[in-house]
């Protein structure tokens, strides 16, 4: 494993802690859609079906970085849809209260505890 699959193995792990502790229930990390992509948590908080998007970044010296929340472009979004409906489809449908695209953005400063944001419903 390389150094930047394990930064982004290590913010998945704290972006499910976090979405754990906000009462929803992790069902799949890192599911993957043939070549459409990976969905890198797929939860459910309460009736609705969440595809999460996780984006790690380290801050450093320099100061040099684009924001994890900045991430998500409008064509991101619709790949993340798009995965949304695969999942969908191989699980046996639509939950009865949707889906819906969350953002988990961790920020792992040169010295102190990672900064874990959750945005719901960025797309």
């Amino acid at each position: 494993m390389n150094a930047r699959s394990a930064l982004g193995k290590y913010g998945e792990t704290l972006a499910a802690r976090r979405l754990a502790e906000a009462g929803m229930t992790v069902l799949e990390r890192n599911w993957r859609c043939g070549r459409t992509g990976e969905i890198d948590i797929v939860a459910r908080d309460g009736e609705v079906l969440v595809v999460c998007e996780v984006k790690t970044r380290r801050t450093g010296a320099a100061g040099a970085f684009e924001h994890p929340m900045a991430a998500v472009t409008p064509e991101k979004a619709e790949r993340l849809r798009g995965l949304a409906e695969c999942w969908i489809h191989a699980h046996g449908g639509a939950p009865p209260g949707g889906v819906r695209i969350d953002l988990v953005g961790v920020l792992l400063p040169e010295r102190g505890a990672p900064v874990v944001e959750h945005a719901r419903g960025v797309a």
